[in-house]
């Protein structure tokens, strides 16, 4: 439900759309494209989810209850979920029959949503959203990462935003004299020092791949500049490249140096978190989605106020800037073109109060600003909600632009490089092999 202020503010902006039947049709002006079909305005709310992600779903339910009620009156939420591994083909079939509901979870790969959306689908949402007079409401560095998966537009809104980085124990640095690294060179000394005294510095699932692959975009950002990963996309560059593999080889010396344990290949999720909030690690490379492990005091033995959180630390010369926050938005969602004025009600007033709810009863920070004052849960996450507001440029993660056959050979041979049965050129060479292949 609105202030009367917003109120106001949205009535002056929706005047204008209301001028004309072609108006009235929120989005269609961007997504109308050649699909034919019908442009009728929508009966419901209608929200396309997965069955694996609950949070959007019950933070919409509870405006939906309180803060949109007026708008769920108008508009009614209606959710339907499937399976994450099936949501690529539930898309391509509403699509064809030009049946896509009003918001929907993207597809698992950003293509698809580039498709969707050069076939005329789906929203330039950043116009739409300035339309509205709500683009302020969306967090800058959400819109840049945002644009860095979705070829330069804004496709998908932020209902999830993270930023990566490496947290860190504060009792265990404090005992043995460590600073907060600002240079690789500072990391890989702490990391030295830790392993001398009987500590393990990293704690990595070697099973997932992607902790360790991680580090490997997180130097080469920092070493080559925000455009590394782009350029080999765009043929620009190779990951054969001496600059790259270099970039290998560091993550590589880490294992060889036995700074993730013993067996990293076989270390699951759920057992790096343990490793690292019960005190036997004293690094762990993790997006701010762990701010709800952290907050868990049945998992994080070692307490959160002992945790803190460093960016991927600057590459001495390098043309990378540690303000860069390797980013994600989670499970994007996007709009379809069969839209009204009503939509635009509910658009408005999620962007203008997702983020303090979504905040507030789940803990989840989004890419939507906080317009209500909410108490951190403790001082990481507000240090976290503090690094992404003040955030203007972020990067991506290592196979952020690879394919899908590229990036699971990324991720199942991560483990071999850093244990080293496989050498940092053959792993860069076995990557770069599977992007070039049709």
């Amino acid at each position: 439900m609105n202030t009367d202020s917003s109120a106001a503010r949205k009535k002056g902006r929706l005047a204008a759309l209301t001028a004309s039947t072609a108006a009235l049709a929120l989005f269609t002006a961007a997504c109308g494209g050649t699909g034919g079909g019908s442009a009728s305005a929508p009966k419901n709310f209608s929200y396309l989810t997965v069955n694996e992600n609950s949070t959007v779903k019950t933070a919409l339910g509870t405006l939906s209850k309180g803060r949109c009620a007026d708008e769920h009156k108008a508009l009614p939420l209606k959710v339907e979920s499937v399976p994450q591994s099936g949501l690529d083909q539930k898309l391509q079939l509403l699509a064809g029959q030009d049946a896509l509901p009003v918001q929907f979870a993207a597809g698992n790969a950003p293509a698809l949503t580039e498709q969707l959306y050069k076939s005329g689908k789906i929203a330039d949402l950043e116009k739409e959203l300035d339309k509205l007079g709500v683009l302020d409401q969306v967090e800058p560095a959400a819109i840049s990462t945002i644009k860095a998966l979705y070829g330069g537009k804004m496709q998908v809104l932020p209902y999830e935003y993270n930023i990566e980085g490496i947290f860190y124990n504060k009792k265990i640095f404090a005992e043995n004299g460590i600073k907060v690294p600002g240079t690789w060179s500072e990391l890989t000394a702490a990391a030295a020092r830790l392993e001398a005294k009987g500590t393990q510095p990293f704690s990595a699932s070697g099973q997932l791949g992607w902790p360790l692959t991680r580090l490997i975009s997180g130097y080469l950002y920092r070493s080559l500049g925000p455009d590394a990963l782009q350029d080999v996309k765009d043929g620009k560059a190779k990951l054969t490249d001496p600059a790259y593999v270099k970039a290998a080889q560091q993550v590589a010396d880490l294992g060889k140096k036995g700074y993730f344990g013993k067996g990293v290949g076989s270390i699951d999720y759920d057992t790096s978190f343990n490793q690292f909030l019960t005190g036997k690690a004293a690094m762990l490379y993790m997006g701010s989605w762990a701010l709800t492990n952290i907050a868990d005091p049945k998992q994080n033995t070692v307490g959160a106020d002992n945790i803190g959180f460093m960016p991927f630390p600057a590459v001495t010369g390098g043309k990378g800037s540690v303000d860069q926050y390797p980013s994600n938005v989670g499970l994007g969602i996007t709009l379809g073109k069969n839209t009204d004025a009503k939509t635009g009600d509910w658009v408005t007033c999620i962007a203008e109060n997702y983020g303090s709810t979504a905040l507030k009863d789940q803990g989840s920070i989004s890419g939507f600003k906080t317009n209500t004052d909410v108490k951190d849960a403790n001082a990481v996450t507000g240090q976290v909600r503090k690094t992404i507001s003040d955030s203007k440029q972020n990067v991506l993660w290592f196979e952020a632009l690879f394919s899908t056959k590229a990036t699971t050979v990324s991720q199942t041979n991560a483990a071999g490089l850093v244990s080293g049965s496989m050498s940092p050129k053959q792993f860069m060479q076995t990557v770069q092999d599977a992007l070039s292949s049709k």
